[in-house]
């Protein structure tokens, strides 16, 4: 059964946009980490840490879904 392509862009949109807060949620914790750290600061470098790790769960699962979704796209499986 063939994917609606308009379906494919949504998806491939998707998957770009959490790349993207991903790579956001990075940078943050790099600021962070990149200066002199009391308790209140190492508590955000902390909560940085935690935050970029959701958004990189959050971007695997929609390359996931995308790659499946161009896997029954192409190779019908």
């Amino acid at each position: 059964m063939a994917i609606d392509r308009s379906e494919l862009d949504r998806m491939q949109k998707e998957y770009k946009a959490a790349v993207d807060e991903w790579v956001a949620a990075i940078r943050h914790e790099e600021v962070l980490a990149s200066v002199n750290h009391d308790v209140a600061e190492v508590d955000q470098w902390e909560k940085a840490a935690m935050q970029e790790e959701e958004l990189r769960s959050k971007a695997k699962a929609a390359k996931t879904d995308y790659e499946a979704a161009l896997r029954q796209e192409f190779f019908n499986f």
